[in-house]
């Protein structure tokens, strides 16, 4: 098969019903349960075939970890049950990403 040249190859998408555009994006951020992907200055591309939009995202991205959300109420349950300070309650939660049963068993093999 002999390479095709770009215009070639939009023209032979166009005429199979997929359209092609690039999106001027400055930054992509997907968010997920414990983390984001943040893709600085990416290379996006917009496709639509069918009736259905996907992007297509190329590039360098780094992934921030999500501290989970500690309540006060979680780290007292954590100080009564395992009878330690609140600095050590606090930081047996945030290492058990906020799992009460898991920072409590922590604590307790000390």
């Amino acid at each position: 098969m002999l390479p095709l040249n770009p215009k070639q190859m939009k023209k032979m998408m166009k005429q199979m019903g997929i359209e092609m555009e690039e999106v001027d994006a400055e930054e992509v951020i997907i968010k997920t349960s414990d983390a984001e992907l943040i893709f600085k200055n990416p290379s996006v591309t917009k496709i639509k075939a069918k009736g259905v939009e996907t992007f297509q995202i190329v590039g360098n991205y780094e992934i921030l970890e999500k501290k989970p959300e500690i309540s006060d109420e979680d780290v007292k349950l954590i100080m009564d049950q395992a009878n330690v300070d609140e600095e050590t309650a606090r930081k047996a939660l945030e290492e058990s990403k906020g799992d009460l049963a898991e920072a409590l068993m922590k604590l307790q093999e000390i």
